[in-house]
């Protein structure tokens, strides 16, 4: 049987921005990443965590001033030699603050400007939107003002207009820093959703730890530029201290299950629960 490929495929990646910076924005990156996984990216601000979703779809080093070492292979494509015009079919990419990448006066308009930019027929089009806005719950607001919309809603439209392009990977950086707790958790299902329905590859960095250990197959813990630890998120949360010391959250149960060893209450062996319902079964016997 042949080996598994990855869709993505980083290989000594170091870039550095422009301005005369000594200290790279990310270091050594080697990663594999794979059809369906959901990936979590895990570091405070100035880890790296952005540069990197930057290069997935070749913004870095095509757009952004800097210097570029290594190669990042996206689906076969070398991202350095492909136009981000291209790599937008692939790679959807949903940022912080959806306002910034809010421009026209509806829904509708928002998401059809992507496709008009790559030659959709009118009628391809009025599809697609309908298709995604179904997909994200948004039906019925085509000809609302987008600037009239939550904040939850509002990042909604930005995944919409990013799944407009049919891409097969979609890149959130930190997608629910900016809205309220219910649009959060709208945000979360509709990623969750595109992942275990379209099997869509998701790369998402977020600070949510409790989501992202529910949701995600791989956690990746970024630290000044390069990757500390990289595996499921059983394996990547039990390094309880390198993550404390990161200055970095652990989802509750894995605390609790550490603070249970360290007070010699219960033995609780690696790799620590991370979710609820894996705690309650953990901890039936011993409690």
């Amino acid at each position: 049987m042949s080996e598994k490929k990855p869709v993505i495929e980083f290989k000594d990646v170091t870039f550095w921005h422009g301005g005369g910076n000594e200290k790279p924005a990310i270091k050594n990156i080697n990663l594999k990443i794979y059809e369906g996984d959901y990936v979590a990216l895990l570091g405070l601000n100035g880890a790296g965590k952005t540069t990197l979703q930057l290069c997935i779809n070749g913004v870095i080093p095509n757009s952004i001033m800097g210097d570029f070492e290594g190669e990042v292979i996206v689906y076969g494509k070398d991202t350095y030699d492909t136009p981000v015009r291209e790599m937008a079919k692939m790679v959807g990419m949903v940022f912080d603050n959806p306002e910034f990448q809010l421009s026209q006066m509806s829904v509708a308009e928002e998401i059809a400007l992507g496709m008009e930019s790559l030659g959709f027929s009118y009628d391809e089009m009025v599809e697609t939107i309908t298709e995604v806005l179904d997909i994200v719950g948004l039906q019925g607001l085509e000809e609302r003002s987008p600037f009239g919309l939550s904040g939850g809603q509002q990042q909604r439209l930005s995944i919409a207009a990013a799944l407009a392009m049919e891409p097969k990977i979609l890149v959130m950086d930190e997608p629910t820093s900016n809205v309220d707790p219910i649009g959060k958790e709208e945000i979360f299902s509709v990623a969750a959703q595109l992942n275990r329905e379209k099997n869509m590859t998701v790369i998402m960095a977020e600070h949510e730890v409790e989501v992202m250990a529910a949701y995600a197959n791989i956690v990746i813990v970024m630290h000044e530029g390069e990757i500390l630890l990289n595996g499921t998120p059983e394996e990547v949360f039990s390094n309880v201290e390198l993550i404390q010391k990161l200055g970095l959250r652990l989802p509750q149960v894995t605390e609790y299950a550490h603070r249970l060893n360290q007070l010699n209450l219960a033995s609780i062996k690696k790799p620590y629960p991370v979710t609820l319902n894996s705690a309650i079964e953990r901890y039936k016997d011993i409690l």
